[in-house]
């Protein structure tokens, strides 16, 4: 079955949720790190994030429908390593690319994915101080028995994740 963005549904219900308040029942963590000062900064980091250099510096992007991330991109990460790797199929929900202060994207869980939920993907500028932070925001749940069983260890590789993610971003001292 096909949902109204013209391809397979999203395996949770709270879609968006990573814009707000993050749904009850879900691991959910936030990793927000400052990056420097400036508006050129914050420009070239969001342009960035929205290129998928978050995934790709990490080294799990696999494949994207779009060059740069739009509302239903369809897009795949590839986690583990070598043949115990699998493909993790996700979706764009949405893209901050409106709001001067905001840029990222972020991607929710299709059939197939190991994990239930969504990922947001952003840096913010904050015109008070001049500063510059990346963030990643999440929540999720096991979405298959090899995720449920790792527990607590899939939950610290997501966080271990999110820092290297952030760690991708250009960064000014």
């Amino acid at each position: 079955m096909e949902n109204a963005l013209g391809g397979p549904w999203f395996t949770y219900r709270e879609i968006g949720a990573t814009r707000g308040e993050l749904p009850e029942g879900y691991h959910r963590f936030r990793l927000r790190r400052r990056l420097g000062n400036g508006r050129d900064l914050f420009e070239r980091a969001g342009a960035e994030i929205l290129a998928y250099r978050m995934q790709k510096g990490v080294g799990i992007f696999g494949q994207a429908s779009t060059p740069t991330a739009e509302p239903g991109t369809l897009l795949t990460v590839r986690l583990g390593i070598g043949p115990l790797a699998i493909v993790a199929p996700c979706r764009v929900v949405y893209v901050l690319d409106d709001d001067e202060n905001r840029r990222g994207f972020a991607y929710g869980t299709l059939p197939g994915h190991p994990e239930i939920g969504e990922e947001l993907f952003a840096v913010e500028y904050d015109p008070a101080d001049d500063s510059v932070h990346g963030l990643v925001t999440a929540f999720s749940q096991p979405g298959a028995w090899y995720t449920e069983l790792g527990g607590p260890l899939v939950r610290l590789l997501q966080r271990v994740i999110a820092g290297r993610y952030l760690a991708t971003l250009p960064t000014q001292p």
